[in-house]
């Protein structure tokens, strides 16, 4: 008996340092080195090796040489697209008619973690546009996606992250304390907006709903600068009205 507890407990103790190793490298998506890893994670170099060769064989990280290091591998986007494929079934036709009716890009994104991860998109017809690529994530305070989904957690959880991306990454120049108050701006029914917070020149009004199982997904228009004054109305309306058709 005591052996099987022994090795059950060696089992929960890879999965835990296999689940560390992934969430480090979900925050860090440049990539980083086996040193960089073993020193986040508190782990011996050796015992990091073991387990990234356990998880790159299972296609869980990318370890090509070339690319920026160690990385989630396309098997985390494949068990992510998986579980969101109903979502998306429901919500590109509204993409489609948002996309139609003001002849931008329209993109979707689920939170994962601490993140947002774009899983699809509609391209607009405009010549100048916003595109961005498949499997890309994005921080939460400064993008419209990302607040729109942290006004859908409760007030504490959004708290800790926003929090954690701030102090943590340095990612906003604003305080938490003016992020929240936004935050509950979009819980008071208003569209989430990114004026050149994420990227210069670049725009977005955005909302977020969740599903059946708790998941949030988020629906943003990213507009280039030189065009968002002149559309934000229509935006608003557009949006606004898809976002009460779905609730």
């Amino acid at each position: 008996m005591d052996g099987e507890s022994t090795h059950r407990n060696q089992g929960i103790q890879v999965i835990s340092r296999a689940a560390d190793i992934l969430r480090l490298l979900g925050r860090e998506t440049d990539g980083l080195s086996l040193g960089q890893i073993a020193k986040s994670v508190a782990l011996p170099r050796s015992t990091v090796q073991r387990v990234v060769a356990a998880l790159a064989f299972e296609g869980f990280i990318s370890t090509e040489k070339g690319y920026g290091g160690i990385r989630l591998g396309p098997e985390i986007l494949n068990l992510a697209q998986a579980t969101a494929s109903d979502m998306k079934d429901r919500l590109r036709p509204v993409m489609k008619r948002i996309s139609e009716e003001t002849g931008e890009t329209v993109d979707l994104a689920v939170l994962d973690g601490n993140k947002m991860l774009f899983i699809d998109q509609i391209v607009g017809s405009q010549r100048l546009r916003a595109v961005s690529r498949i499997g890309e994530t994005f921080p939460l305070t400064t993008t419209a996606n990302g607040k729109a989904a942290l006004a859908c957690l409760q007030q504490e959880h959004a708290e800790k992250l926003i929090l954690e991306e701030i102090v943590g990454h340095g990612s906003n120049s604003r305080t938490p304390g003016e992020i929240l108050g936004e935050i509950e701006q979009i819980r008071d029914g208003a569209l989430a907006k990114d004026e050149n917070e994420h990227s210069d020149g670049i725009c977005a009004l955005g909302f977020a709903i969740k599903d059946s199982n708790g998941d949030i997904f988020a629906l943003s228009t990213p507009v280039p600068s030189t065009r968002y004054e002149h559309l934000k109305d229509t935006l608003t309306e557009v949006l606004g009205r898809c976002l009460t058709e779905l609730r």
